[in-house]
């Protein structure tokens, strides 16, 4: 009994020794997880984000089969005048246009960023930036048209299927809006790439470890996910 207190009593003695070890391995998990959480955490926001417009697609497409009521042919309720000429889908292609171009301009970014070119890094993306702020207001310029000109609405549609505006305002516009915050956030970001705060960790928002640029890259991330649920929607929505 004595020589069982005497052990218990040394290992309490000895564990404030030990502390720091215990410390040092269970704080580590940063090290030992193989990708930053910033990077692991905006996949996770991205794959409820791709949940939800899955579901938008699928409701719409379930809506589309199921309606009696004519339903708008794209072709002609998005078609432009261009000179006396009837041009059919034009300002969404080159809306696509304009939104896969900024892809690669943010994927440059990215190679840039890891590279610390800073002045390439933040041009690019403020170029991205222009990209999805000229998509943004060529979709407003949409929007007018549709409103103004064809008198369709969220609850209401004169042309064919009342579901037509609901789902068109909801999607473009759910859509619109992640295009819209992804513009202020490029623009935060190229302003601190700029100032030469990822290479010096100054304190505030966004910044990440020293020296390392993966904010660009989560950025990166961010917008071509924005691209590419543009792709299934103008393939879904426009084309069908």
């Amino acid at each position: 009994m004595a020589e069982h207190a005497l052990t218990t009593a040394g290992e309490s003695a000895a564990a404030p020794a030990g502390l720091p070890g215990v410390v040092a391995d269970w704080s580590g998990d940063k090290q030992a997880f193989p990708v930053p959480w910033g990077k692991a955490m905006m996949w996770i926001f991205l794959l409820s984000d791709t949940f939800i417009f899955t579901c938008f697609l699928t409701s719409y497409m379930n809506v589309r089969i199921s309606t009696t009521v004519p339903w708008p042919n794209p072709s002609e309720v998005f078609s432009l005048d261009i000179g006396g000429a009837h041009i059919p889908l034009i300002l969404i292609a080159i809306m696509t246009m304009v939104l896969i171009t900024s892809s690669g301009t943010m994927a440059m970014a990215v190679n840039f960023g890891y590279r610390r070119h800073r002045a390439n890094t933040t041009a690019l993306m403020l170029i991205t930036a222009a990209f999805g702020a000229t998509f943004v207001g060529m979709q407003a310029f949409e929007w007018t048209k549709l409103i103004v000109h064809e008198g369709i609405r969220p609850w209401g549609n004169p042309l064919g299927a009342a579901q037509f505006g609901a789902a068109f305002f909801m999607i473009t516009g759910f859509h619109g809006t992640h295009v819209s915050i992804g513009v202020i956030f490029l623009l935060i970001t190229a302003t601190k790439v700029i100032r030469g705060d990822l290479d010096h960790e100054r304190p505030g928002f966004m910044t990440g470890r020293k020296g390392k640029y993966e904010i660009v890259e989560i950025m990166g991330l961010y917008w071509h996910f924005v691209d590419l649920v543009w792709v299934f929607i103008f393939a879904v929505f426009y084309l069908w």
